[in-house]
């Protein structure tokens, strides 16, 4: 970087070459963020060339900040991206780019940003589950990208956490998540547990690989007898044993995860098709709960 910013013409408008000289970067170097992240000008007059603003080249100051803190060049336009003051709401491919340059503090940022204009259900539904999908379609192309996968999966329980603390009381517990045994994806039950405390409702995590005689004794631990909800991701860990243990500990079962998907689910078991309907079941007054019989609980406790 040159010793103090080269001056900038007097115009409304400056060539890519003058803005090159100003931030001490190549040319090539700003054409190449442009066409890869769309960081550039973002007016063009039909048949002139495009010319920066002033406040493109403020975004592109804050990039240059960022990538010489650290940050990689993906990353950084992810973030300086997500720096407007509405993100625009399923807009996962700046969060998939910084999680493939293994940037969690990027990765941290668009989350926090999305979650606080969005709320939790639409984060999940809209950014994180349409970023991982995408993970998965490079992986069955033959990438290694189980890292990216692992980084993602950290980055949004760390900002789940962070955005929606546990509700105070913390005895106020609604609802048991966990994972049935030789289950580990905990993250959707992270997710729930997230847009249920939005909503200033408790759950108990237990998290992942709980076994079933442990699941059932946490529930007898209250004499409300919480709802129970249980993850599968896959057949072998879908097991009716926890189901019925829970149901024989007086609480109402309610089952998530493609696991579930090839069992064939007791009659009081519940299945939940999404994050949204999974708070509403579970945040429903007791006595309006239409499943409340056929669960074998009594509606008057």
């Amino acid at each position: 970087m040159p010793a103090g910013p080269a001056p900038l013409p007097d115009a409304a408008g400056y060539t890519v070459r003058a803005v090159a000289d100003r931030l001490g970067i190549p040319t090539a170097t700003l054409r190449s963020w442009n066409r890869r992240y769309a960081i550039g000008p973002t007016q063009h007059r039909p048949g002139q060339h495009r010319l920066y603003s002033a406040s493109d080249i403020a975004v592109l100051e804050r990039m240059l900040t960022m990538i010489h803190a650290g940050a990689s060049p993906a990353g950084a336009a992810a973030a300086v991206t997500a720096t407007s003051p509405t993100p625009v709401l399923g807009e996962w491919e700046p969060l998939l780019n910084a999680a493939f340059a293994l940037d969690m503090r990027t990765t941290s940022a668009l989350l926090t940003a999305h979650l606080q204009a969005y709320g939790v259900v639409d984060t999940w539904d809209l950014l994180c589950r349409p970023a991982f999908a995408a993970v998965v379609t490079r992986q069955l192309g033959g990438e290694s990208c189980i890292d990216v996968e692992h980084l993602l999966s950290w980055s949004i329980t760390v900002v789940l956490h962070r955005h929606t603390p546990v509700p105070a009381p913390a005895t106020n517990q609604a609802v048991v998540l966990a994972c049935t045994s030789g289950e580990t994806h905990a993250l959707p039950l992270e997710a729930l547990r997230a847009g249920l405390a939005e909503r200033g409702v408790g759950a108990l995590m237990l998290g992942a690989d709980v076994p079933t005689d442990a699941l059932a004794a946490a529930l007898t631990r209250d004499d409300r007898r919480p709802d129970a909800v249980l993850w599968s991701q896959q057949e072998s860990t879908a097991l009716t044993s926890a189901i019925r243990a829970c149901h024989a500990a007086g609480s109402r079962v309610l089952v998530g995860g493609p696991g579930w998907d090839a069992v064939i689910l007791p009659e009081f078991a519940h299945r939940l098709d999404g994050l949204g309907e999974a708070i509403d079941r579970i945040t429903r007054p007791p006595l309006t709960r239409t499943d409340s019989t056929e669960s074998g609980r009594n509606p008057s406790r």
